[in-house]
């Protein structure tokens, strides 16, 4: 992340200026930096703000997050401007799994359904049969007929899922590596350090981390757990930037982070001078040809279709 030169109040009202003059909101991620979560307009998991972008009246989306969530936005709200503040801040797992690749998979698995994480490229959604979120991936693939499910690109999700399900997934080998890297020793460790804590963790996280946990949820089903919960101590298990927001907002709490790795780079490059340039210079824009969107949007809006039974 760039050092800001700027004084902090001087960037955060010519943002508030240039939002106005722009017809522009600003969504924020949660796992983006505090200064840029305070700021945001609407702050949320990365499919709640994209459908934000289609529902809110602006002509311009500034989406501070990582390139395959402003493609989202871009493909659900294809009348309006979408930017992405730095246009370098991409998703290693998203990178994981090629439109090419996964034709070639498709080809060895033609009795397979594709369920593809949104944590993807707007061209690998394209090639999919139906798209899922981490809260929502065991209703999307108990939704369809096939019994065989070619899952991508999170292996780690898809092993989570494969225990709510009769049907045969087959998993694709990506993986988150700020989830990835957090390993079970590190959690029987804090939990030792804070017995009366409830361990909350992320589906993209190994077997192994979940094998510890007490709820596997999303983030938007954490932030639900956090505020509902008569529990006063959680370790929570997923990117930093969630629990900041859950320290600001639920101050009664103890929260714990469960590992010092749980920190995405490529979440942290987006900064205030980053959000002004982008709002001053309605760039980079992220734009999804009309071929690609077509198909993303199909694989979005059948997840969306699904019922919600958590």
């Amino acid at each position: 992340m760039a050092e800001t030169t700027r004084p902090r109040e001087e960037l955060i009202s010519e943002i508030g200026r240039l939002k106005l003059e722009r017809n522009a909101t600003l969504l924020a991620h949660n796992y983006q930096i505090p200064e840029v979560q305070l700021i945001a307009d609407f702050l949320g998991d990365s499919l709640d703000l994209s459908r934000k972008a289609a529902d809110v009246d602006s002509e311009v989306i500034v989406f501070c997050g990582v390139h395959f969530m402003a493609e989202s936005a871009a493909v659900l709200a294809p009348e309006k401007i979408v930017i992405l503040p730095r246009d370098d801040a991409g998703c290693p797992m998203a990178d994981m799994v090629t439109p090419a690749a996964l034709r070639e998979k498709k080809r060895q698995h033609p009795e397979a359904a594709v369920v593809c994480y949104v944590n993807s490229s707007a061209a690998v959604k394209a090639e999919s049969d139906i798209c899922c979120t981490s809260a929502n991936a065991i209703e999307v693939v108990n939704s369809l007929e096939e019994e065989k499910i070619l899952f991508v690109p999170d292996r780690n999700l898809a092993l989570y899922t494969q225990r709510f399900t009769d049907k045969k997934i087959i998993p694709w080998q990506g993986y988150c590596p700020t989830h990835h890297r957090v390993d079970a020793e590190e959690v029987r460790k804090i939990k030792e350090e804070h017995p009366e804590a409830v361990v909350v963790v992320h589906p993209e996280c190994t077997p192994e981390v979940i094998d510890e946990a007490d709820e596997v949820l999303s983030t938007s089903g954490m932030i639900r757990f956090v505020a509902e919960t008569a529990v006063e101590e959680i370790i929570i298990g997923t990117e930093r930037g969630l629990m900041e927001r859950l320290e600001r907002e639920y101050p009664g709490k103890k929260l714990y982070l469960a590992s010092s790795k749980l920190v995405c780079p490529n979440m942290k490059k987006t900064d205030l001078e980053a959000v002004d340039a982008a709002l001053y210079a309605l760039a980079p824009r992220i734009t999804v040809s009309e071929d690609v969107a077509t198909g993303a949007r199909r694989a979005l809006e059948r997840m969306l279709a699904v019922p919600r039974n958590r």
